[in-house]
């Protein structure tokens, strides 16, 4: 029998999990969901909300109609994205001074020429590509794709924010006490338009900072891109307070949430390796293709049944090549801290593990042959 978004809503809360990752195709209600949850947790009638703080933060196709074009039709030459008054925005940008972490996440899963020009008052913003010399840019209106981009980012500088201060233990040391009441943040579709090899970024971004959140916050994340959903399964594989779901609309206009106990049919592995063995050819290897690698072992030991990816490797040299897949495939906690060019023997390595130990020992087919006869080399 089916249920009501409102009944959907009040199964997730009632489950009490750290982590819900559900998947369901367009169409099959997550953005209503995501609402009648923010109403569930914060009723706007309720007599409290003026005596609380916020309870749940949400990131849905409604966060983006804050945002919208001035695309000057006049004079076609100053096309700014303009940002409505809100308490979000305002706390991220004016407060906390968040814009060079907005811009580096956003040149991160878009272009690092492609930069973001704050007006004084954080209202507005221009684009325009870095040209390395003194010639002036002209301003530039962005994709679609590049938009929600960015409006991602500025939701994701605010999420890595909080988490910091919630993970504060003592109350009364954090830098501000608006957030002591949160209880919930819902993530629908954060960012669908980005190529594959950025969407397994964001994910695994997503999915270590969600991790590395120690307070009581819980974390629901909703999408329809099945590769978004196979990244986010596996990497909360082995997080037990976790579950699974599928969300699925009936013909009756009611709605059913099962549980989703495998990530099957969605498998990206074959495509990981794929994207590491084009690194490799090319010498293109960055920080996160150990990402991608950490990601291929994770999957190879639960279906092989090792209890941790680490057997996998070598020996007689385990604990070396473990603590470098680890620290390669971390993230500092600034994304414009880090660097994200790898030196010659790092990438060395990432060749021989992919090589002599992916493809040659568990046998994974490789797509390019070349890759398979280079040559060997050890931590």
């Amino acid at each position: 029998m089916g249920k009501s978004l409102t009944e959907i809503a009040t199964e997730l809360r009632d489950t009490n999990k750290k982590v819900q990752l559900i998947y369901a195709f367009n169409g099959s209600g997550k953005t209503r969901l995501s609402r009648k949850f923010k109403e569930l947790i914060a009723p706007k009638d309720s007599d409290a909300e003026d005596e609380s703080g916020i309870k749940v933060l949400y990131y849905n196709a409604f966060t983006e109609d804050l945002f919208f074009w001035d695309n000057d039709l006049d004079n076609d030459t100053d096309r700014k994205l303009k940002i409505q008054p809100n308490s979000y925005t305002n706390w991220i940008l004016k407060e906390q001074g968040q814009e060079p972490n907005i811009s580096a996440h956003f040149q991160r899963y878009t272009n690092d020429k492609l930069t973001p020009n704050f007006n004084e008052e954080f209202s507005e913003v221009r684009f325009s590509f870095e040209t390395g010399d003194d010639s002036d840019s002209e301003y530039v209106k962005i994709s679609k794709g590049e938009e929600s981009c960015f409006i991602w980012s500025i939701f994701y500088s605010l999420l890595e924010q909080t988490i910091d201060i919630l993970n504060e233990a003592e109350v009364s040391e954090r830098e501000t006490d608006q957030f002591n009441d949160l209880q919930y943040i819902f993530i629908d579709d954060p960012v669908s338009s980005l190529d594959d090899t950025h969407l397994i970024e964001l994910a695994v971004d997503i999915a270590m900072l969600i991790k590395s959140s120690t307070s009581d916050l819980k974390f629901i994340i909703t999408t329809h891109n099945p590769l978004f959903y196979n990244v986010l399964f596996n990497e909360f594989n082995r997080v037990k307070d976790t579950r699974k779901w599928r969300l699925e609309k009936l013909i009756d206009g009611t709605f059913s949430l099962a549980d989703q106990p495998k990530d099957s049919p969605f498998s990206y592995h074959l495509f990981l390796l794929a994207e590491l063995e084009k690194a490799i050819e090319s010498g293109e290897i960055q920080k996160y293709h150990f990402n991608f690698l950490r990601n291929i072992f994770e999957k190879t030991s639960t279906f092989l049944g090792f209890n941790n990816w680490e057997e996998l490797l070598p020996r007689d040299a385990r604990e070396a090549y473990y603590n470098r897949i680890i620290n390669l495939s971390s993230h500092s906690k600034h994304h414009g801290e880090e660097v994200s060019i790898l030196d010659e023997n790092d990438k060395r390595v990432l060749g021989y593990l992919v090589r002599e130990i992916i493809i040659k020992i568990y046998r994974f087919k490789p797509s390019n042959t070349e890759v398979v006869n280079q040559e060997n080399v050890a931590v």
